[in-house]
């Protein structure tokens, strides 16, 4: 499939429909995804639609093994549904071939997660860059922007640390920056306060809600932290599978 074909181009949307608000970056239909077979299939995620808009920070809430990280993964493109279709920036995710997809993920969509990932012998500066070089960013320009979003994760002054050498929260912080580093439509993140304390945990949540009304990003925010859930825009509840609320 061609880049052209990915994108779905003018006021429609999904299958041709209008699109429902002209800030619309993230449209799931009907999407659905099940994990083995007969009787022991595992109904990870069953007919889920959504929309989410630019400037705005979903929730998904829900306990554990209610499908958060595997509908996250659906949108952001780690995984394909069994059914239904995912759009993300006018990119039709759901069929899209690999090479589509990484592209997708490398600029449009960013990730966090909950263990931080951070390259363990780099500093928090290269572990920040990295998506800048993979993006073959110049030298100059990549390093001006991670000095930049050091600073807006408020870590400016520990750029030559290495991820041992800083907190939890900071070490959260550089992947929230790391994230940043290709200037996504869409933000993903998975648990991301999930090793943190709650007072580190909610600084963190803080950051990503200033970060996307600032920006004018999209962030989807799976936690099951209810102290967390004010700070949303929104709040998506996904119970065996099935959002029941927002």
């Amino acid at each position: 499939m061609s880049r052209q074909n990915m994108v779905v181009t003018g006021a429609a949307g999904v299958g041709g429909a209008p699109s429902a608000h002209p800030d619309e970056v993230v449209r799931v239909s009907g999407v659905s995804r099940t994990f083995g077979r007969g009787e022991h299939a595992v109904y990870a995620v069953r007919d889920v639609s959504f929309t989410a808009n630019r400037g705005e920070l979903v929730a998904i809430r829900g306990r554990s093994g209610a499908g958060k990280t595997t509908l996250l993964n659906l949108i952001g493109g780690l995984d394909r549904p069994d059914s239904g279709q995912v759009v993300v920036a006018g990119h039709e995710v759901t069929s899209a071939g690999e090479a589509e997809l990484l592209r997708l993920r490398r600029g449009t969509v960013g990730f966090v997660f909950q263990t931080f990932g951070l390259v363990p012998i780099l500093s928090a500066a290269e572990n920040v860059g990295v998506p800048l070089r993979l993006a073959q960013v110049p030298a100059a320009e990549r390093e001006e922007r991670v000095a930049v979003l050091l600073e807006l994760v408020g870590l400016g002054g520990h750029a030559a640390q290495r991820p041992y050498e800083l907190s939890g929260g900071q070490q959260q912080r550089v992947a929230v920056a790391r994230a940043l580093a290709n200037e996504p439509d869409l933000l993903i993140a998975d648990e991301p306060t999930g090793q943190l304390d709650s007072e580190t945990g909610r600084s963190i949540m803080d950051l990503l809600r200033a970060v996307v009304h600032a920006r004018g990003m999209t962030a989807l925010v799976a936690t099951h932290d209810p102290a967390l859930i004010d700070l949303a825009d929104r709040v998506l509840v996904l119970r065996d599978g099935r959002l029941v609320d927002g």
